[in-house]
């Protein structure tokens, strides 16, 4: 399932062809993805402004005006195709793993001052769906109730993190993909920033917080190594594996940087470490890590 990363490199491909054009057209190839879409959900649609393409954890938020977003998730499989005639159309928008026509479920036209341009969502597994609210009142969208900050955000601190595993039992790994204590992290980037960090993924969440409630060390590095890796992973254009590929059809590379995630049995990368990446099974969940430099 495509992971925080993998959902702001969709937003900041699809941005610069949807944001300020009006949808002109919206036709829905089916009656339903995961879920049946919104009642009238062309009708709210159409003849809307984009205003602005966003991101809350792994959901694609497009806000359209007169007070209304719609919520995107990409599910398994889900991707989005560009086909623009303007001039910032970066090349050839296909990709053979998107570009059967078969998946096209949801076609958005849009028209733009300088042409235009046609967003299509492909879903062959079809575990995306899209919902329709009111702008104003998306705080109360069940996804995103008691949803914890963004790892890309300013609230994302050390402090904050020792406050949320000062009496926690739970295993660190556990604890970080709680959606609740950071919105967004997901099973690969957890692996990788915790390879960084030297931290075992079982090792007890309140085991790296002082009696005093403060950060250790240990908590403080794993901070950073939190948002290195997921700034790096956008950076990169998120991982490309299964079914993700970028808004212009294009492969993330992020996956060739992997230090531990899905290397079982291969060297440590931790320079001057000997051990090998093992793998263990932790929520139905394979965890990947290093038992010699993580500790």
């Amino acid at each position: 399932m495509p992971e925080l990363p993998e959902v702001e490199t969709v937003r900041r491909g699809l941005a610069p062809f949807m944001e300020g054009g009006l949808v002109r057209g919206l036709t829905l190839r089916r009656g339903d993805l995961r879920f049946p879409f919104p009642a009238d959900f062309q009708k709210h649609v159409e003849g809307r402004n984009v205003l602005a393409l966003s991101r809350r954890a792994k959901y694609l938020l497009i806000n359209l005006e007169d007070d209304r977003t719609i919520i995107a998730h990409l599910g398994m499989s889900g991707s989005f195709r560009i086909e623009a005639e303007c001039d910032e159309t970066p090349g050839e928008f296909h990709h053979p793993r998107s570009k059967n026509h078969a998946h096209d479920h949801v076609i958005f036209d849009i028209e733009r001052k300088d042409g235009p341009v046609r967003i299509i969502y492909n879903d062959p597994r079809r575990f995306g769906f899209m919902h329709l609210m009111a702008t104003s009142a998306l705080d109360a969208y069940p996804a995103f109730a008691g949803l914890g900050p963004e790892p890309t955000g300013n609230f994302l601190s050390a402090d904050y993190l020792a406050a949320r595993f000062q009496s926690r039992k739970q295993p660190l790994k556990s604890a970080l993909l709680d959606q609740k204590v950071v919105a967004g992290l997901g099973n690969i980037y957890v692996c990788e920033a915790l390879h960084r960090a030297h931290l075992l993924p079982t090792r007890v969440s309140s085991s790296i917080v002082k009696a005093s409630g403060k950060p250790a060390k240990a908590l403080e590095l794993l901070t950073d190594d939190i948002r290195a890796v997921i700034a790096e992973a956008i950076e990169a254009g998120g991982s490309s594996l299964r079914d993700h590929i970028q808004a212009d059809g294009s492969l993330g590379y992020f996956q060739h940087r992997f230090r531990v995630y899905d290397r079982e049995g291969e060297p440590c990368m931790t320079p001057g470490c000997r051990g090998t990446v093992s793998r263990i099974t932790q929520s139905g969940r394979s965890t990947f890590y290093c038992s010699d430099c993580q500790k």
